[in-house]
């Protein structure tokens, strides 16, 4: 490690930041890191104390689990690489208690002992504040703190950077991985050597998974590869589920598929079984087990795959009425059951006067769902709109603050996830000063988020204001509607009727995945009705951007579990909308590669 000390920011500067923080003084943007900043606010609502460290002794570390023996091997030969430098190698269970500190300098070694970060101590965020073991656990991914961006004073001396380890194939976060150095030995391979070190041990973890295990999660990505369709892995400790499945289907319908597949998988026959869910919805499960199911390589039948199709609901009365609600939306298109489902929710949430949030993927239609509900519900009221990203100087956060408490109508704020922390804080603040006032009562406010997205801050604070949350699906997961559509569209674009779209051409777009979703779709449409005013749209007319892709890119929902592939997932729910409301011109959009759902079943 080199004594050359990384160029962190401005420690001056970050110590009076931090001292205006702690004493509920205003911090200005870029003052400190965002990441950093959602810490210390989390840090403040736990009542860490920022002047001292006060911890008990936990427990006794077990140094006996399948973390410790796949670790341990990987430390010490880091420990060895570093031999001499001052740095500290330490390994935590999932709670940030410290299992085992491999310190190659005596000096470092007998300052953590006093700030007792130490084997049977725990330095979880809630209990230390912002540090690389807590914040990296809390957040769900690395973290790297230096100096005084630590809430307690007492760490201001270190620079830490700590990474959560998932296990390979469950998901689930089994500990964390740190190395923490003097602050004035920092160095910008601190952050990569821990991650690094990380991998080792995901990778070691993977090599000791027992052989059931990792048929079941090679048969389960062999499942996901094949179809783009719902799939569900399960045996008696592991759930996995793919992307498709956490979209689709609510929670109740989860755990219901989930029972009538391990009871059907628990009889060691393959076969499909058809099963009302509470949404409505009929589902038909086709379960295969595992061979080592079937050979009793774990209890006789208890793990195996399950693809999952919904059909068409059955004694559903409220479909038609459902359906018929939707038509006097105005300038909304589309009759899917995942669509329709998804407008009936806010519907019902709009009578409730309940406030909402709605989410979806970019391009969607989040905004244009929400004014055509209000001009059905409340014609003559007031719909205004406030855009999140927009807020880029101090007057946005002004200007909200004076439309949320002397406005009135309803009001949508968009894009919340592009918010900073100290803007979340301060519209949360306004939200809360709302709710103490009574306006809820009065007033309807809904937030759009875009998932998949990673927002700039915490908002959990700004959430708890909202009690419901609708997600609306993507145009890829009910295409079925694609030829509505795109006839609304050419209606919008094309006078007089005398341009339609071929069988071949409306094939060829029904088979793009959509990235964009309805309004990459409405873009589509607008440039070949500029070029071809009356006849048939052919296949060739399409262009490049709408042609279904192929070889690696064809239309797939491909489920990896995290710590093994990608995990960039898009995971959000979207909806359909007219041309000039949430369109999204963002020119990142790229083709979703989902995560699956994997956990531990107890």
């Amino acid at each position: 490690m080199s004594s050359r000390s990384w160029r962190t920011p401005d420690r001056g500067r970050l110590a009076e930041t931090r001292e205006r923080f702690l004493v509920s003084d205003p911090v200005e943007p870029n003052q400190v890191r965002d990441p950093i900043l959602a810490s210390w606010w989390r840090s403040r609502e736990w009542n860490v104390p920022a002047d001292r460290i006060e911890l008990s002794y936990v427990r006794d570390p077990d140094l006996d689990t399948p973390l410790t023996r796949a670790a341990m091997p990987v430390l010490r030969h880091l420990r060895e690489n570093v031999e001499g430098q001052p740095i500290s190698v330490i390994l935590t269970d999932p709670a940030g208690v410290v299992l085992t500190r491999l310190t190659a300098d005596h000096d470092l070694e007998r300052h953590l002992d006093g700030v007792k970060l130490a084997p049977g101590f725990s330095y979880a965020e809630e209990l230390v504040g912002t540090n690389g073991i807590g914040t990296a656990l809390e957040g769900g991914q690395p973290a790297h703190v230096f100096g005084h961006e630590h809430y307690a004073e007492n760490l201001e001396d270190l620079a830490c950077a700590g990474v959560p380890i998932h296990h390979p194939i469950t998901g689930k976060t089994v500990g964390a991985v740190d190395l923490t150095c003097w602050r004035k030995d920092a160095d910008p391979l601190l952050v990569a050597l821990v991650k690094t070190t990380a991998d080792q041990i995901t990778q070691a973890l993977l090599t000791d998974s027992s052989a059931e295990e990792l048929e079941l999660l090679q048969e389960y990505l062999r499942a996901c590869r094949r179809t783009n369709g719902i799939v569900l892995a399960l045996n008696n400790e592991v759930v996995m589920m793919n992307d498709r499945a956490r979209q689709v289907l609510d929670a109740g319908d989860q755990a219901v598929l989930l029972g009538q597949a391990g009871e059907a998988l628990g009889t060691g026959r393959a076969g499909a079984v058809e099963v009302e869910l509470p949404t409505g919805l009929t589902a038909r499960m086709y379960c295969r087990p595992t061979r080592s199911s079937l050979t009793g390589g774990l209890r006789a039948g208890s793990g195996g795959v399950v693809h999952v199709k919904l059909i068409e609901p059955s004694r559903r009365p409220a479909t038609d009425s459902t359906h018929a609600a939707l038509m006097l939306l105005p300038g909304v298109v589309g009759s899917g059951t995942l669509w329709l489902r998804g407008c009936q929710q806010v519907q019902e949430v709009y009578e409730t006067g309940e406030w909402l949030v709605v989410e979806g993927e970019p391009g969607v239609g989040k905004l244009t769902l929400l004014r055509a509900v209000h001009q059905r519900r409340d014609p003559a009221g007031r719909f205004g709109v406030l855009d999140a990203a927009e807020a880029t100087s101090q007057d946005w956060l002004v200007r909200a603050r004076h439309t949320l408490l002397e406005g009135e109508g309803d009001l949508v704020i968009r894009h919340i996830d592009r918010l900073h922390s100290r803007q979340a804080h301060f519209l949360a603040s306004v939200l809360q000063e709302m709710r103490a006032a009574g306006q809820p009562k009065t007033r309807r406010v809904v937030v759009t988020r875009t998932s998949g997205n990673e927002a700039k801050a915490n908002l959990a604070e700004l959430l708890r204001s909202f009690p419901r949350t609708v997600a609306l699906p993507p145009l890829r997961h009910h295409v079925e509607d694609l030829p509505d559509l795109v006839q609304f569209f050419i209606g919008k674009l094309s006078q007089h009727g005398r341009l339609i779209c071929s069988p071949e051409a409306m094939q060829l777009l029904a088979r793009s995945t959509w990235p964009g979703n309805v309004e990459q779709l409405w873009q589509v449409m607008r440039g070949i009705v500029a070029r071809k005013r009356v006849g048939s749209i052919e296949p060739g007319d399409l262009p490049p951007a709408a042609e279904p892709a192929g070889g690696a890119g064809a239309r797939r929902d491909r489920a990896e579990p995290a710590g093994l592939g990608r995990q960039q997932g898009q995971g959000g729910r979207g909806a359909r909308h007219v041309p000039g409301d949430d369109l999204s011109q963002d020119p990142r959009i790229r083709h979703p590669h989902p995560r699956p759902l994997i956990s531990f079943r107890r």
